[in-house]
């Protein structure tokens, strides 16, 4: 500990070398920088490495522990008794951040953990960590945990990784998006994208210097039929579009996948939720209808826990090459450590148990939230999948006023407003108003307890709506 503190000692200066010492290790403990109970070295060990004279050291030593500062153990060493209590930071607030920490969190987009096998999980953890440390890492991702996901999207998701795909570990779909938007777009082009849609989708192409052009969404998902003629990619989530709900049927996936062919731009289909359908067997992915045209996203996060902090993308070989080309140019890649314990995770066939199980506990959840926004006149939206459902309200003004009175009984609700693509502008310069109003309910993030505490509680507020 005492190796990292910053204590210097000024010969020239006319306070005595002792007198430093005391004032650094002082001033240490005033800052945090040590705590009470803290072993601080021995005076010959201190000594040795100042470069003075145990003297000096034994004699500021002596003034601390005269001061209350410190005090000998016998056959134990020196500790530091006392620090003062440091002036508590104000936590910055961050908009879109998640719950409150008093507040039961019924945000969309969180993952079940609960569903965990935790021994399965601690397991996974220690093998991972039983390995070798990486000396350099693999930007394309482990090739172990590359076979895992190939074999998870074939037996889970019906894509088959061949010659004519290639499969890429990432650190999660917005970066995914950063990547592909910096690998095949330039600043200036238009990508289209869902309204209301995924807003760190949005903000990892505006980062990029791309524009945004938002494309209105119906019970269908997005609308193909309204695409600018002029953007350079499309970006959509077809398998439960968030935050509505909608599965993209197979007749607009076949016109997507045409109008992509024939304007020869790709599709990045963001699968965030895909596996969590238990209503039905799920349409086949974008990806398997059309790989020439597709980039298939897909992220642990929603189906783990985003601790792991790693996704996958499939896509065509020129377009991971591209992908490729930009991770060696700027020295970026996905951290090993998360692909490791998902590699064990899934080893002796933990991960296809895990989603074996988030199907059995998901309906549950969703008939309880259901049945009390039902029972109160609400109207439901959204396909029996996923991980949250959506009520619609009739204005901005309603979406804030039962976000207020949720926040008041300690629920955090999502109103839809926020998820519009808000950044962009017309060529007139105004801002497109959202146009569709409502609370996106998560049914994930609680443990059943809470959960059954949070829901009643949030359907009282919106039938005050």
């Amino acid at each position: 500990m005492l190796d990292e503190l910053p204590l210097v000692l000024d010969r020239s200066a006319s306070e005595p070398l002792s007198v430093q010492v005391a004032d650094g290790l002082r001033a240490a403990a005033t800052t945090g920088l040590l705590r009470a109970e803290d072993r601080l070295p021995s005076s010959r060990a201190l000594a040795q490495r100042l470069g003075v004279s145990r003297t000096v050291v034994a004699a500021a030593y002596d003034q601390l522990h005269a001061e209350g500062w410190i005090t000998g153990r016998r056959g134990s060493g020196t500790y530091l008794t006392t620090a003062p209590v440091a002036t508590p930071a104000r936590p910055a607030v961050v908009a879109g951040a998640g719950a409150g920490p008093d507040l039961l969190d019924l945000l969309p987009g969180a993952p079940c953990t609960e569903a965990i096998d935790r021994p399965a999980w601690r397991r996974a953890w220690r093998a991972a960590a039983d390995q070798s440390p990486v000396v350099r890492k693999d930007r394309a991702g482990e090739p172990e945990f590359r076979a895992v996901v190939a074999e998870h999207l074939l037996r889970h998701r019906g894509v088959g990784a061949g010659s004519d795909t290639a499969v890429l570990c990432t650190a999660g779909t917005s970066s995914a998006v950063g990547e592909l938007a910096a690998a095949l777009l330039r600043p200036g082009d238009a990508v289209a994208m869902e309204d209301p849609g995924y807003q760190r989708a949005a903000g990892a192409f505006l980062a990029a210097g791309v524009r945004v052009r938002p494309v209105p969404v119906d019970a269908d998902g997005l609308r193909v039929d309204l695409l600018p003629p002029d953007v350079k990619a499309v970006y959509c989530t077809p398998a439960h579009q968030f935050p509505l709900g909608a599965r993209m049927p197979a007749s607009r996936r076949v016109q997507l996948v045409e109008f992509a062919r024939h304007a020869r731009i790709p599709i990045i289909e963001d699968d965030y939720d895909g596996e969590l359908r238990y209503d039905t067997a799920p349409l086949p992915l974008l990806a398997a209808m059309a790989p020439d045209v597709v980039v298939h996203l897909g992220t642990t996060s929603k189906i783990l826990s985003p601790v792991l902090g790693v996704g996958w993308m499939v896509a065509a070989p020129d377009i991971a090459a591209a992908v490729m080309a930009h991770r060696d140019r700027t020295g970026t890649g996905p951290s090993p450590t998360g692909q490791r314990v998902l590699v064990e995770f899934a080893r002796h066939g933990d991960l296809s148990r895990h989603l074996r199980r988030l199907r059995r506990l998901l309906p549950p959840r969703r008939e309880l939230l259901v049945t009390e926004l039902r029972r109160r006149g609400l109207a439901v939206v959204g396909d029996d999948a996923g991980s949250h459902v959506v009520v619609p309200l009739a204005s901005a003004a309603a979406e804030e006023r039962v976000i207020a009175v949720g926040r008041a009984r300690g629920v955090e609700l999502d109103g839809l407003s926020r998820h519009h693509l808000w950044s962009q502008r017309d060529p007139l310069g105004r801002c497109p108003a959202p146009h569709t109003f409502g609370i996106a309910l998560g049914y994930t993030a609680l443990g059943w307890p809470d959960l059954t505490t949070a829901v009643p509680l949030a359907a009282e507020c919106l039938a005050g709506a």
